[in-house]
């Protein structure tokens, strides 16, 4: 391996995803500012099998990668979304996509394409139930506490303590900026009473909250996860003794350690699976590293671990790994 594949690898990781991590940073900041918790709390906050549903089937529609779904699941989280649905909704987002899907038939056939939508649609509703057992809903407080206020201006909830103000009226009114405040000051009449919220002034917070304060927030780990991945892929090329060694059950544990070490988004990962599976890999083991490969990219693991602890991710890594090979090997019956 020399320097020049490692920096060719990581650009290539890095154009393969910057589409969908933009797209889901974007979905984070909407769902900042206008995803209120009491909707997380009453759609997403049950314990039952509907939350679970909706975070799973959602998942295998939106067209985000590992990367781009991580930030919309966190924002969730944030609101306050179970743990289950956080952790449903990053295993069936990346896993799978209308592209990805196309591509698998096209390649693969539809008997395959099939059972992979249903496989991610399992380890999906698994993997939230497991994370409903073992986390504990984050606390949200409520927009209607003492200590918070909403912004006449642009409709955002702000903790009164050490925000900016202005009176009108004998009335104090808190803002989330200086520029909410002096909007506010300019034309009061156009806030007071009328509930009305400027669209244009909350979408500037919607690209604040999404390119600033999510990228200062995941991006380091999320670039040191793309560099992990290119480490690996330009140091670790797959030799040909994949036809001679991995056709049986040695191709499970192979495909299992290759989807753990190597990101590939859903849609590329299908060519990959096709090539390795004419060079004679098991056909179970390429359906483990369809489920595998896109659910887990060192960026993932790495922001998981900030945001939800080792424990979680633990769990998180187990249920996957167990269910792919599972799921991996029923197909292999087939």
């Amino acid at each position: 391996m020399t320097v020049e594949q490692f920096f060719l690898v990581f650009l290539d990781y890095l154009v393969d995803v910057l589409p969908y991590l933009a797209i889901g940073l974007l979905l984070s900041g909407l769902i900042h500012e206008f995803v209120s918790p009491e909707w997380v709390d009453r759609h997403l906050g049950g314990g039952g099998i509907r939350p679970l549903l909706y975070c799973t089937f959602a998942g295998t529609i939106i067209p985000l990668c590992c990367l781009g779904a991580l930030p919309v699941a966190l924002s969730l989280h944030r609101k306050g979304a179970r743990l289950g649905s956080v952790l449903a909704f990053l295993v069936a987002t990346p896993a799978t996509s209308i592209t990805a899907l196309l591509v698998c038939y096209a390649l693969l056939g539809i008997g395959f394409t099939a059972f992979l939508y249903l496989a991610v649609v399992v380890m999906g509703l698994t993997m939230g139930l497991v994370g409903n057992l073992i986390g504990r809903r984050v606390s949200v407080q409520s927009p209607q506490c003492e200590c918070t206020a909403r912004d006449p201006v642009c409709g955002a909830t702000v903790e009164m303590d050490g925000a900016t103000s202005a009176e009108c009226r004998g009335e104090v009114y808190y803002f989330c900026c200086s520029h909410c405040r002096e909007a506010f000051e300019k034309k009061p009449d156009e806030y007071v009473g009328a509930g009305s919220r400027n669209v244009a002034h909350r979408m500037k917070h919607v690209f604040r909250y999404a390119f600033v304060d999510m990228v200062k927030d995941i991006g380091p780990w999320l670039l040191l996860g793309l560099a992990l991945a290119a480490l690996v892929t330009a140091a670790a090329p797959i030799g040909e003794f994949v036809g001679d060694h991995l056709s049986g059950a040695l191709g499970f544990p192979f495909g299992l350690g290759l989807g753990l070490i190597i990101y590939v988004c859903s849609t590329a990962s299908v060519p990959l699976v096709d090539a390795l599976v004419l060079q004679g890999l098991n056909i179970g083991a390429g359906m483990v590293i369809l489920l595998v490969g896109p659910i887990t990219s060192w960026g993932n693991i790495l922001v998981l671990r900030k945001e939800l602890g080792s424990r979680i991710l633990a769990v998180y890594l187990l249920v996957v790994s167990a269910m792919s090979l599972l799921l991996g090997y029923l197909y292999s019956l087939l």
